[in-house]
């Protein structure tokens, strides 16, 4: 093995649905000098399976393999370039729609980023105009947070948005530590701008955390919802409040 590469010793999947500081968790994570991030590696196998047209199509179809077992052999599973010894995926719940690789799951440590449901869906519905229960991932969310459970022998940290955004150090801490490894203050801030590892489809979805340089402040919403919108958030409720009760 070339003195450059190392075999990484943790893999850490991080499951959430859009909108939800997931970006800004990943630019965290990269923020380590011993972490390197992947950036939804199964948005083509996503398009691809469902036919469901996304800002950016072409250009996120051209970028990444829509094979589900080529993401995991080449891009999930490969060594690590010296010095990182952590490889922290961001996943999106909503793109997991085939069967999954229970020997490749069982490996991961999983971790679950969750947010309300209303404040998902009015945030969501700024970038699409209409959301559905599907679009925002919470029972397939929910399914995969069982599995990892069941995959793993125990329960995966669960971590509320709001809580990062009210106290990142403290909450990021009991990340790290119901991970099992070290928090590292890097995680607290970052530099500004676009990163080499962020997906092709950064400049529809990424524009503020582009121009952030950390975790912004916390600020409670009152999302104005439609009724059509109101029975998505109740449809979603019950796998949201049932991650919830394990939130850390």
């Amino acid at each position: 093995m070339p003195k450059d590469v190392i075999s990484p010793s943790i893999r850490i999947a991080m499951w959430s649905g859009p909108r939800n500081i997931s970006t800004a968790m990943m630019r965290s994570w990269e923020n380590r000098p011993d972490t390197q991030v992947v950036d939804e590696p199964f948005y083509a196998c996503f398009l691809t399976a469902t036919g469901i047209i996304h800002p950016m199509q072409d250009e996120v179809l051209a970028s990444q393999s829509s094979n589900w077992q080529t993401v995991i052999d080449q891009e999930l599973s490969q060594d690590l370039e010296f010095p990182a010894t952590i490889q922290y995926q961001k996943h999106m719940t909503q793109h997991m729609v085939a069967p999954i690789d229970m020997e490749w799951f069982a490996s991961l440590r999983h971790a679950f980023l969750i947010r309300h449901p209303a404040d998902v869906i009015a945030s969501y519905k700024e970038k699409r105009g209409s959301v559905g229960a599907e679009d925002v991932g919470f029972a397939r969310q929910c399914e995969l947070f069982e599995m990892a459970k069941e995959a793993t022998g125990k329960i995966p940290p669960v971590i509320r948005s709001s809580t990062v955004l009210k106290d990142p150090r403290g909450s990021l801490s009991a990340l790290c530590a119901a991970l099992d490894v070290p928090f590292n203050d890097a995680m607290l801030s970052w530099p500004s701008g676009r990163r080499e590892s962020d997906g092709v489809w950064a400049p529809h979805w990424y524009n503020k955390v582009e121009a952030s340089t950390g975790f912004g402040a916390y600020k409670p919403k009152n999302p104005k919802l439609s009724s059509a919108e109101l029975q998505v958030v109740e449809e979603c409720l019950p796998d949201y409040q049932a991650m919830a009760q394990h939130a850390i």
